[in-house]
């Protein structure tokens, strides 16, 4: 795409290249994908651009066994969460079935800083942790301190769950948009890093992925309650949360 940020987060999602230590990327490597382009080349679109991409999944969903609509994207809060037409979109696609998946935004740590469409109490809003570096040493991960917090305006808690979403490295094509703006984070390859709660998003649809993989039947409030259930939460020696529920929701994601 002409952008490079969608690729980015398809990549996380569902990459099947295998790294130099012989692992695969991506959370969920055989899960079937659908880009649906709503964005320009600058990473902007409209309402309308959005909404008629949710149209298009809900029409689609049954021909194609489309489960998962992931929204790594964020916008400001204009209005209570249920008056925003994009809004009413996503909680159209989530009473339809389909699972949404989205960021919490990267306006943070302030909190009531989450956006739009992550402001949404029925779905899945994801923030974002880092490892800091140190992949397998977990003592120094933290939330990101770009993640954006709760509440929201009507005080629900959000985000639900945070993922790693820290120095990603996914997919992105050396002529997109991204790339030739910020050539450092390129690996002068296909990879390119970047940071963000669309990463975070990302994620967490490839953990939902290989759920709908093992049992199907699950609705989106039986994945959502089983993906919270199942976080860590992060704590302090002394077991209290290092980080409020509204940084950290129900903690990190575990597959």
């Amino acid at each position: 795409e002409a952008n490079g940020h969608g690729t980015h987060v398809a990549s996380i999602a569902t990459n099947s290249d295998y790294d130099v230590n012989g692992r695969i990327y991506g959370v969920a490597p055989n899960a079937a994908h659908v880009g649906i382009k709503a964005f320009d080349a600058e990473g902007k679109a409209t309402y309308a651009d959005v909404i008629r991409g949710i149209d298009w999944a809900l029409q689609k969903k049954d021909d194609i066994n489309l489960r998962i609509l992931n929204m790594s994207f964020s916008g400001p809060v204009r209005s209570h969460y249920w008056d925003d037409p994009l809004n009413k979109a996503v909680m159209k696609a989530w009473q339809a079935g389909i699972v949404v998946v989205a960021s919490a935004g990267n306006n943070g740590p302030d909190p009531m800083s989450i956006g739009v469409p992550g402001n949404v109490p029925y779905i899945i809003t994801v923030g974002a942790m880092t490892d800091d570096y140190t992949p397998f040493y977990y003592s120094d991960d933290k939330v990101a301190s770009f993640s954006a917090s709760g509440p929201t305006v009507e005080a629900f808690v959000k985000p639900d769950i945070v993922a790693p979403g820290g120095h990603m490295s996914g997919l992105m094509s050396f002529d997109s948009r991204i790339v030739t703006e910020h050539p450092e984070f390129h690996d002068g390859g296909r990879y390119f890093e970047m940071s963000g709660t669309s990463q975070a998003a990302a994620v967490v649809s490839g953990v939902v992925a290989l759920m709908l993989t093992d049992d199907p039947s699950l609705t989106p409030d039986q994945v959502k309650c089983r993906l919270m259930d199942g976080a860590y939460r992060a704590k302090n020696a002394g077991g209290s949360l290092r980080y409020s529920v509204f940084q950290q929701g129900a903690g990190l994601v575990s597959a």
